[in-house]
């Protein structure tokens, strides 16, 4: 890619998602229990580390939101934050094995139905999510996914809290953001190519500071405080070497640290694969990414976040939807959203923290809204109930409980729509007058003997039946089994059965 092109997609995308990437960052690690520059250090290295040795050309990695409770529950098992520094290193060797074992195909499995359904979910959780920032109540961390809380609260509880609390000018600046971003999406404006090149949220962003600046100097009504600003440590007070940790290496002999590794690696590496399938079908050139290498950066990215004080590392679809829908081309968009946080947190601190959470809000809330179209609730109930059924269930499921929980929702009830398809596909009877004809069209398990059962019990006394496995490369010894049980009880019947193809 020439420069002309770099700055006209792919480094605009990234000032996007950067612009969301950071508060998510902190978000996380102030959920985790981590300090909070470790998310900042998690998301350096998803973007400039996994970005760079990632197969993806849209995936966007950081620190993920569905591992905060993991991380606090592990960092309190294990007695420090430092402890837990290995598990993450320990956990990247693991990843990185699996990327070696290929069992990144592992991903390919994914129903598609329900990888719509994790994207539509998590665009109106992204939407009931932002609300309560958007009225300018913050009690929840920026980020969150989960319907139950750690504050205590859920989804649609906090958003009844925060019309306790609020703020009119967080109100104003929400409202002004997203009607921005409506607008920027316009066939007006994109036509237009000296706002065409500008990002619609860094417009968001820079007019939510000048509101804020202009309501604090002009209406002190509409003033909003520091707690509805982006908040960071600033590390030109202390040095960049005092917010860097090192793991804890005399817990090596430590089991529990193996046990948090193996944990982090597996449900680290499930979200990854989600998160790549995801972004490969919103990908508008429809290119496929090697997961086996995917896993094998993301167990870099760790390794290295481990080694220096960051939180462990995901493929993270809310980041690398946002980079989707800002236009980016390549991978030179994460690579760079990376290189933007470790700038801007080194060398401008204090103009971050002028950056409102309104704004943010109001651009998450817009990207949400593009994830969970109408559109694709309609598409997917066209396409009947073997693909509209395990896609509201992952949809609900998402929303009620979490990404991963709500995705094995979905796909059981995608293997139950399969398993009926083979029950009725695989075994088929025909008849003519006393004459019937029960052919096995695929490969049968025991999972078709129920349904070899039901047709071999309307065969009627004083036929003929045959039995056809030619067109079978696999008959179960359950169904051999159940054929030679018939065979015996039609001689009662005085039933003449010949087999062909098929042995007992």
């Amino acid at each position: 890619m020439n420069k002309q092109n770099f700055f006209r997609t792919d480094f605009l995308s990234s000032i996007v998602v950067f612009l969301i990437a950071l508060p998510l960052c902190l978000g996380i690690a102030l959920a985790s229990g981590a300090p909070m520059f470790s998310g900042i250090i998690a998301g350096i290295i998803g973007g400039l580390l996994v970005g760079t040795l990632s197969g993806s050309q849209l995936s966007v990695s950081g620190p993920a939101a569905g591992l905060a409770s993991i991380v606090i529950v592990s960092i309190s098992q294990l007695g420090s934050f430092q402890a837990f520094l290995l598990s993450v290193a320990i956990a990247g060797i693991f990843q990185f094995t699996l990327g070696y074992l290929r069992a990144g195909s592992l991903g390919h499995f994914f129903p598609a139905s329900v990888i719509k359904g994790m994207l539509a979910a998590i665009g109106l959780i992204l939407v009931l999510k932002q609300v309560p920032h958007a009225l300018g109540f913050h009690s929840d961390y920026e980020g969150d996914e989960t319907f139950d809380q750690l504050d205590g609260a859920n989804t649609f509880s906090e958003i009844v809290s925060a019309l306790d609390f609020l703020t009119p000018g967080s109100i104003i600046i929400t409202i002004v953001s997203i009607g921005i971003l409506i607008v920027w999406d316009s066939t007006f404006i994109k036509s237009k190519q000296i706002f065409s090149k500008t990002p619609g949220p860094l417009v968001a962003v820079v007019t939510g500071v000048v509101l804020s600046l202009l309501f604090s100097e002009y209406l002190p009504a509409l003033a909003i405080n520091e707690k509805h600003f982006v908040a960071l440590p600033r590390i030109s007070d202390q040095g960049i070497s005092s917010f860097l940790s090192l793991p804890d290496f005399s817990q090596l002999g430590n089991p529990k640290i193996y046990t948090v590794a193996i944990t982090l690696a597996v449900i680290a590496s499930l979200e990854t694969m989600l998160s790549i399938e995801a972004c490969d079908k919103l990908d508008p050139l429809k290119r496929v990414t090697p997961l086996n290498q995917e896993l094998k950066a993301q167990g870099a990215g760790n390794f290295v976040s481990g080694l220096i004080g960051g939180l462990p590392i995901t493929s993270v679809i809310v980041r690398s939807s946002a980079n989707i829908q800002a236009g980016a081309h390549s991978r030179a968009s994460a690579i760079s959203h990376g290189l933007l946080l470790l700038v801007t947190v080194v060398l401008i601190p204090h103009v971050l923290q002028l950056i409102p959470l309104a704004s943010l809000a109001g651009i998450l809330i817009v990207t949400g809204m593009k994830l969970a179209k109408p559109d694709l609730f309609v598409d997917q109930f066209q396409r009947g109930w073997s693909q509209f059924l395990p896609f509201i269930v992952t949809v609900l499921g998402v929303i009620a409980t979490n990404l991963l929980q709500g995705v094995i929702a979905g796909i059981l009830v995608s293997v139950l729509f399969i398993l009926k398809t083979n029950f009725h596909a695989a075994v088929i009877m025909v008849a003519d007058q006393r004459n019937y004809l029960i052919v096995f069209t695929k490969d049968v398990s025991f999972l078709n003997k129920s349904s070899l059962r039901k047709q071999l019990q309307l065969v009627p006394r004083d036929s003929k039946l045959i039995i056809d496995g030619s067109k079978a490369l696999f008959i179960d010894s359950d169904i051999r089994e159940a054929i030679g049980d018939f065979i015996q009880f039609s001689r009662t019947k005085n039933i003449n059965v010949e087999l062909k193809s098929i042995t007992l």
